[in-house]
């Protein structure tokens, strides 16, 4: 036995609400407990119910779906539900669990159902190795924004968090621990520095010895040089040759 899953449809065009709950009717697994047609009123719906699923379209009249997400928990799976295709690249990488155009297809949605109670989807991507080129749709300070590997100059710790600073000379909070920075991001193009610190080495402009066998770093971008310890120098001297 398995629980239903609740899910909320956030559509402005009442029709298409109508012939999604139509589709949703033949899910046994699915309870849908609520509709709403504004950004406006889904916040309420979600404050209110917590969906597991949020069936979400992106296009909206002066509102976009991508303005719901940072009231959106991490664990609620969305699934954009559009007649745009040129959003598609941008709702994966906010890790949306499906991306569906209209008229909705029956057998894409059953698809996209099945991955939730597989679970698969969101393991996957939580453990993916990253490329220099991918972005990240994460929340960096007090709201959500596209986060490009390639513009990320240095990794600091900050206890739970960690503190991206880019190039466009930016400091950026994350709920994201160095750990998880380290499993994912491309190591061949990343490296620590220091237990702290992760740098992307391309921005290195040089390196220099410094206090007690330790070395400066100096990164394209930043006034001030980091420190590095000769356990790392060795490291990175590796992968520079």
């Amino acid at each position: 036995m398995y629980n239903k899953i609740q899910a909320l449809i956030v559509d402005d065009e009442p029709l298409a609400r109508k012939d999604l709950i139509s589709i949703l009717s033949e899910f046994n697994q699915i309870q849908i407990i609520g509709e709403a047609d504004s950004i406006d009123t889904a916040k309420e719906q979600i404050v209110m119910d917590t969906p597991d699923l949020i069936f979400l379209d992106i296009q909206m009249p002066g509102e976009s779906g991508f303005d719901l997400l940072e009231f959106i928990a991490p664990e609620t799976e969305i699934i954009f539900v559009t007649a745009y295709d040129e959003y598609a690249f941008r709702a994966f990488e906010v890790n949306a669990l499906d991306y569906l155009l209209k008229p909705v297809d029956g057998e894409r949605i059953k698809q996209a159902i099945d991955r939730i109670y597989q679970g698969s989807q969101a393991k996957r991507k939580s453990n993916e190795k990253l490329d220099l080129d991918d972005c990240l749709f994460l929340k960096l300070n007090n709201s959500y924004d596209f986060l490009k590997i390639n513009t990320v100059l240095t990794i600091s710790a900050a206890d739970d968090y960690s503190e991206v600073r880019t190039n466009d000379g930016k400091k950026k909070l994350v709920f994201k621990k160095m750990q998880e920075w380290e499993d994912r991001l491309p190591m061949q193009h990343f490296c620590r520095i220091h237990r702290s610190t992760i740098i992307n080495i391309s921005k290195i402009k040089k390196i220099e010895p410094w206090y007690n066998q330790s070395y400066h770093v100096h990164i394209n971008g930043l006034e001030e040089p980091l420190t590095m310890s000769r356990r790392y120098f060795k490291k990175i001297k590796n992968i520079l040759q």
